[in-house]
């Protein structure tokens, strides 16, 4: 039996960061506990680039035009909260299968980051105050991810 299994090295990988600045607050968190894991393991900060984008559904058309062979991995970071409306279950669905969608059709991992809360308290607490922080673990996930991949990308 054989098995492939990714790593945590980040040594030489390139990163992007698609971020929502729609409730900025909590996207900080994720982005400073996934520039935390990134950096711990390797991944030069001269190897990560960040994109600001205005909400959380605008992050896959973002996916879409960012050159893919110039990175590694890609981590959609962001939160959606419940409001008065159906609005959330809008953009909540439409950027998970936007995101699923990058994922089957382009070359690097398009991984997911979005945290979708009933409360700002919930989102909070998952961005690094009460369960650990979704930006660290979204990144930890892209390094074995792009790890992964490289192991199983055709010879150039």
């Amino acid at each position: 039996m054989k098995e492939i299994k990714g790593n945590l090295i980040g040594k030489g990988k390139r990163f992007a960061i698609i971020i929502s600045r729609f409730n900025e607050f909590i996207s900080k968190k994720l982005l400073e506990g996934a520039l935390d894991c990134l950096t711990r393991h390797g991944v030069s900060t001269n190897d990560i680039t960040v994109y600001w984008t205005p909400g959380s559904f605008e992050i896959p058309g973002m996916g879409r035009r960012i050159p893919e062979m110039k990175y590694d991995c890609v981590l959609c970071l962001g939160a959606v909260i419940r409001g008065d409306t159906p609005h959330f279950e809008y953009v909540a669905a439409e950027v998970t299968k936007g995101i699923a969608t990058l994922n089957l059709e382009k070359g690097p991992p398009f991984v997911y980051g979005i945290i979708t809360a009933d409360t700002v308290e919930q989102a909070m607490d998952r961005a690094g105050t009460k369960k650990g922080n979704k930006g660290w673990d979204a990144a930890e996930t892209g390094l074995e991810l792009a790890n992964l991949y490289e192991m199983i990308r055709p010879p150039r």
